[in-house]
Parts: structure tokens; sequence; C-alpha cells
């Protein structure tokens, strides 16, 4: 289906290309289609047959009619186009023997008020419709999404009936087929695309029932339109209401769709969606459907015509593209942010091109100001915007920064991003000053509380800072504070402590006030090195930090735990890596395994018992392998402590131990009610996890105690077995081989605190205390 609507919405794209040029030919050429005439042996024309909605009809033209003048002239060649009379502006005509005068016969034009209706809106509307399901289009190519051409073949129904709409396409009886049948689509498109978007977002929005009946609208319509001319005459004044009524039901439906659907949703994220549609309806259907459809149904009289109310109708297709233009539709990302801007920029060089062109050139006979005037804009818009996006390209790579703010902040922000240090922080702040501002040299003070002006740049030689002593204790007051002297500036820039930091910005000559601009992007800058100045400080104080704990040989709780929150990382990773790949390999091979054994026991073959035995042998060893590397998955990560928590993973791990290790193993977690958190419980099940390795490989135990209680704000995990022990003053020897020297650390990461009593050949003791 989604293959179909993409090729429908090419075809239809190529077809609305070929009508849209079929268009702009007849409308240029001022070709009134339907009005047949031909030339008469005096070169007079006359008129052969006129259609029902030619135009010429509206002109005051009759069949039979000898036209005699055209626009004051004898009739030429240029006044027949593929048998039709064109280029009428006003006709003198010779009927029954009588010349008539008809004036002011308007007919499609650049020329005439009447084509801005009827043809450039429509022209423009088209073009834009096309760009817009070009972008949907282009975007749609990795989605796919079913909506997405339903939205452009509204958009080019809708185009496509706006064009059919002038005089000018109303001559062949197709065209009047082709409006009617494009007219009333445009509803039940609109709400196709809204039923379909919401589905695709798994959100109910009207139903499917509901666009097939308003499908078959258009169709009926159109059928009854077609045997309009076999009915009697008194009928057909009721067909063109019915049109009319029928485009009104459509509207209604997607109305109180809209509004029902809003109330329901009216709490949901998409809300904001619907509200813009709601509003943008009622702007677009209210001057159409009250101003002309209803007075014409009900009274035979409209308010105001069809020409001057269907332009608004625009608005529910301009709405839709503003919705993808901003994100709330689709992801598309338009540059139109400064198109307005520079298209109020180009207005004055066009009116002075254009103006020059007429002072020298207006005397030629192929000369057009509209082609020149449009032409004009079009190149400075072009220009105006393509060296926009030259500027944001090329921001960093820039001959000349001079009273560039904007881009120089970018830059400047490039620069700080790295340092680590406070002088390289003033140095790029310099050197973008300088870059930008006129002055010629800047220079760091730092002043102290009790008004101590130091200078920072030890580097340079001191400037004559003394002259402005008393602005200095003007301009630390807060950051981004500036002080005007003589021949430049100070401006507070950051601070350090009780310290604030000033640059001194000198020029060699003086320098005017600083403009609005300026300070506003000074301000910014100052903004952006005060953070960047407190980044450089925590990260100094945080390296002295653990310089500090480097030199004492310790670690803080924080750093054990981040230590140990990675660790449990990779180990959950490692499993995840071996149970999906490892694992399910050496299941794929074990059944293998298993199917080529059972065929091989019905083969009679000699040696099939020996064979038989090995394959049985590998068979059994890969079982056992397939069993520890679940283990181990299970090790590494224990899922069920993060799905039913604490108590019940170490329940798993006691039954599992106790299938394999030669002592007997108590654990007793029934006084436990204490909730933490993953981080603690994971600690807390590596230090049991660890005992009990510890027992299996070096107690000698044959019973083990294990006890995890929760007491008013404390937890006590309490160890225990009948091992042979080891010397406690022989601890540090020991705790690396019994594993005792990670359960030490897991314990700080905990903040708490662990005691052991042992010694040789009376068991283990460990007690660990920790507060929630």
């Amino acid at each position: 289906m989604k293959n179909f609507k993409r090729n429908f919405s090419i075809v239809l794209v190529l077809f609305s290309l070929l009508y849209f040029a079929y268009i702009v030919y007849f409308t240029q050429n001022g070709i009134l289609v339907g009005t047949y005439v031909s030339e008469t042996a005096n070169h007079e024309l006359k008129v052969e047959k006129m259609t029902k909605s030619t135009y010429g009809k509206y002109m005051g033209l009759k069949e039979g009619d000898l036209i005699l003048e055209v626009s004051g002239k004898k009739p030429t060649s240029e006044n027949i186009k593929r048998n039709y009379l064109a280029k009428a502006e006003h006709l003198k005509v010779k009927r029954d023997n009588h010349e008539i005068q008809l004036h002011n016969m308007e007919y499609i034009s650049l020329n005439n008020s009447y084509s801005f209706f009827i043809y450039i809106i429509p022209c423009i509307f088209f073009a834009l419709s096309l760009l817009c399901a070009f972008y949907i289009y282009r975007v749609n190519r990795v989605k796919n999404t079913y909506s997405a051409y339903i939205l452009i073949n509204f958009l080019l129904f809708i185009s496509i009936a706006y064009l059919s709409a002038g005089g000018v396409t109303r001559g062949y009886e197709i065209n009047r087929y082709i409006n009617l049948f494009t007219f009333l689509n445009v509803p039940v498109l609109y709400l196709h695309f809204l039923y379909q978007y919401f589905k695709e977002l798994s959100i109910k929005f009207s139903s499917r029932y509901n666009v097939n009946m308003l499908y078959m609208l258009p169709i009926i319509n159109v059928i009854i339109e077609f045997t309009e001319k076999y009915l009697p005459s008194g009928i057909t004044t009721n067909i063109s209401n019915i049109n009319l009524v029928t485009f009104l039901i459509e509207i209604t439906v997607v109305y109180f769709c809209i509004i029902y659907y809003g109330i329901i949703y009216r709490k949901k994220d998409h809300y904001y969606l619907l509200k813009v549609l709601l509003i943008s309806n009622t702007v677009a259907f209210f001057p159409f459907s009250v101003l002309y459809i209803l007075p014409e149904v009900l009274f035979g009289q409209y308010i105001y015509s069809a020409i001057v109310t269907a332009p608004f109708l625009i608005i529910i297709p301009l709405a839709l593209v503003y919705q993808f233009v901003v994100n709330k539709i689709y992801d598309i990302d338009f540059i139109l942010g400064r198109i307005r801007y520079y298209s109020f920029l180009s207005i004055i060089p066009t009116i002075g091109i254009v103006w020059l062109s007429i002072v020298f050139d207006s005397k030629r006979a192929d000369f057009n100001v509209i082609l020149i005037t449009l032409c004009t804009f079009i190149i400075f818009l072009s220009v105006f915007y393509i060296k926009e996006l030259l500027d944001y390209k090329f921001r960093l790579k820039r001959f000349s920064e001079k009273y560039n703010y904007q881009d120089s902040i970018f830059k400047y922000t490039q620069l700080i991003k790295g340092v680590s240090a406070l002088d390289q922080v003033f140095k790029n702040l310099k050197t973008t000053i300088l870059e930008v501002l006129p002055v010629s040299k800047a220079y760091t003070f730092e002043v102290g509380t009790d008004r101590e002006i130091i200078y920072f740049d030890k580097q340079s030689v001191e400037p004559n800072w003394k002259l402005y002593k008393t602005e200095f204790e003007k301009v630390t007051k807060e950051i981004g504070k500036i002080v005007e002297v003589n021949q430049g500036f100070l401006i507070k820039v950051g601070e350090k402590g009780t310290s604030s930091y000033v640059l001194l910005c000198l020029s060699s000559i003086n320098t005017p006030r600083l403009t609005r601009d300026e300070v506003s992007w000074l301000k910014t800058l100052s903004f952006y090195t005060s953070v960047s100045m407190e980044n450089v400080v925590q990260i100094e104080e945080l390296m002295d930090h653990l310089q500090a704990l480097k030199r004492e040989d310790a670690n803080p709780v924080w750093l054990k735990k981040l230590m140990y929150t990675i660790e449990e990382k990779q180990r959950s990773d490692l499993a995840r890596d071996l149970h999906d790949s490892v694992l399910q390999d050496l299941i794929s091979l074990k059944r293998q395994c298993e199917l080529f054994l059972a065929d091989f026991k019905k083969d009679d073959d000699p040696c099939r018992e020996e064979v038989q035995d090995k394959l049985v042998q590998m068979n059994e060893q890969m079982s056992d392998v397939i069993s520890m590397t679940r283990e181990t998955c299970h090790e590494l990560r224990p899922q069920l402590l993060y799905d039913l928590g604490l108590v019940k993973a170490l329940s798993k791990l006691v039954a599992q131990q106790q299938e394999r290790v030669p002592f007997h193993i108590r654990l007793n977690t029934g006084r436990f009610t204490a909730s933490l958190d993953l981080d603690s419980q994971l600690n807390l099940y590596r230090i049991i996890q660890e005992f009990l390795s510890n027992a299996v490989k070096h107690s000698q135990a044959t019973e083990v105690l294990i006890m995890l209680i929760s007491i008013q704000n404390k937890i006590v995990l309490h160890y225990e077995d009948d091992g042979v022990g080891f010397d406690q003053e022989k601890t540090n020897e020991h705790s690396m081989s019994m594993g005792l020297s990670g359960i030490k650390e897991r314990v700080r990461a905990l903040d708490g605190r662990l005691r052991i009593e042992t010694s040789e050949g009376k068991g283990f003791k460990a007690d660990i205390e920790m507060e929630l």
C-alpha cells in the first residue's frame, strides 16, 4: 500500500506540473478557452461555438457574433490561438446588424487585478505546495510513513483545485470535473491525513469508516455533474448547490472530529497540534462557509464571492506546513529563519535598480517592469541569504573579526572549552576583544577585598594603571560591570574567592563611547568567562584534592563508589555479551550434536559404538560448559537481584553454592527489612559472594553462617565459619590471598565498619555495620 501511495504521489506531481504548464500557457497568452472563433474573408473573427463554462460568455459574447475590432484594431493572428479567442481587452462586435462595444473585458493576465486572485496566488501556492511536498518526500524516505504520502496528495489536490478554479481553466469540460473532484477531495484528504498520522502514533482519531464514506461523496458529485446535460434545465441550478452542500458537510465532519478529539486529548502532549488545527480551520473555513456557501444555498445570493473567500482556505495547508517547519509533525530542518529579514533588506536595492532601468532603458519594446523587479529582488535575496550561509559555515576562518559580535562569541566558546588554567582563559578573552573592538591593548588585574590591585599578566610590561584606581573600585560590584575611561574601559570578568578579576582595555587614540551592541557583547563575554573560570577553579581544586589523596595513599568514599559502579557496569556488559553470543553458540552447537547423534544411532557401522561414545562424551562436556557459562553470567550480573531484591538473590546464591561446596551453609535474612539503593545491594551481594569464595579456597570449614539483619537505622552483616582461621598479626600478608582487601574496600564504599575475629585453628568471624 505504501509503495502504491508513493507511486501515486509521484504520478500526481507529474500531472500537476503538466497542468500547471497548461494553465500558465493559456493565461500568459490571454486565451479564452472554450470560445472558438474562425477568420472570415473580411479578416473578421466569427464566434463559432462557446462551451458552457467558457469565460467568453461572462464577457457578453454569443455564438454567431462577428468580432470587428480587438482592442481598437483589426483582428490579427495573435487574436487566434489554437482556434480560441485571445488577447481581447475590449471588443467591437456585430450582432443582428448592430455594432456593440464590449468594454472592461477581464481576461487572466499579469496586468489585471482580477488575475491576482485566480492566477498569481494559485501559482505561488502551487510552487509552495510543490516545495513542501519535495521536503516531505525527502525526509520520509527513511521512515516511509503512510501519512506523509497522504499529506503530499493533500497539498497537490488543493493546489490543483485552486489552479483549476480560474476563469481561463473553465472552458474544457474536463476542467470542470478536475476542479470539482479535487476541490471536494480536499477536506477528505485532510481528515484522512489526520486519521493516519495519529494512527501511526497509536492514537485514535476518527475512523477508517468515516474516511471511506467521505471518499464516496466526490465520486457521486462528479457523476451527478456529468449527467447534468441529460437532466431538465430546471434541475441544473440545484446541482451547483449540491456541490457546495457536499463541501460544507465534509468541512463539518472534519471540524467536529478536531473539536471532539481535542476535548478528549486536552491533557495529552499532542493537544497543541489539535489546538493549532482548530484555530487554522476556524479562520480558513468561516469566510468561505458563512459568507459564500450558506447564503448561496439558502438565499441564492452570496455575501462575498468565492474569489474573495476561497483564498482563506490556503491557511489549512499553511498551518500544516508551519507544524512540520517547527518540527511538530515531521522533523524537517528548514533554513527559513532569516528569509523575512533579507526580503525586507532586498526591497531598497531592488527599487533603486528598477528605477535606474526605467530611466535609462524603458524605451525598449521588450521592457518588462514586473519581470525586472522580480528577478532583481530574487537576486538580492539570494545574495544576502547565501552570504549568511557562507558566514555561518566559515565563522571560524574569517579574515577579519572587527565588529563581528555574534560569530566571535561562538569562536570564543570554542577557544575556552578546552582550557585548564586561568591565564589561558584571560589570554583567549583578550585576543577576542582585540580582534573585534577598536582597542590595541588589554591587561588583566586581580582586585582583593582590601582594594589591593595586583597585575596578573606577569609576562608583559605593567601599564600605568594607577590613573584608573578609582574606576577599579567602581567596576568590582558585579560580573559584566563596565566603566569607561579616557582611552578605553574596565570590565569585571570573574571572581575567585574574595578576589575580582578586571580587564583593562586601552586604545592608542581616544575611543568613542561603547555602543549598546558592544556593551551587550562585552557582558556576554564576561558571563562566559566567569563560568569558565569557575570550572577551571573547580578542576584545579579537584586535582589538588586528588594529589593530596595520592600522597595520603587513601581513596575517598565517593571515588570507591564510582569505581565499583563502573565495575558493575562492566560485569553487566560482559554477562550480556556472553549470554548473547558464546552461550547461544554453545546451545546451538549442542543441539546440532544431539541431532547428529540421533541420526548416527540408526546406521549400522563397525566403528559406530566407538564414535557414538565420543559424541556422547562431547555432548556431556558441552552441557558442562553451557552450565558454567550460565553460572558465570549470573555471577557477573545477578539478574534476580535486579528483579526481586537482595534477599531473593542471596537465597539463590547460597542454594547454588551449596550444591558444589563441601560445607553446610546457613543463611538467615528473616530480620532484614531495610530498603537499600541498587549500588548498596550490589556491594553487599559481592561481599557475601567473596566470603563464600574465601571459604571454599582457604577455610577448610564444615559450617558457615551468614546473617543479614536491619536494626533501627543500622544494617549488620555477620559471617562466621569453623575453619582454620589465620593469625591476626599476619593480616596484611593474608588479606590479598584471602580476598579481604576487596571486602575492606567495598565496606569503605558503603561507609561502613568491618570487625574481624580470627586466630589459627579457631575459625573466622566478621561483622560489618553500616548506617542507613
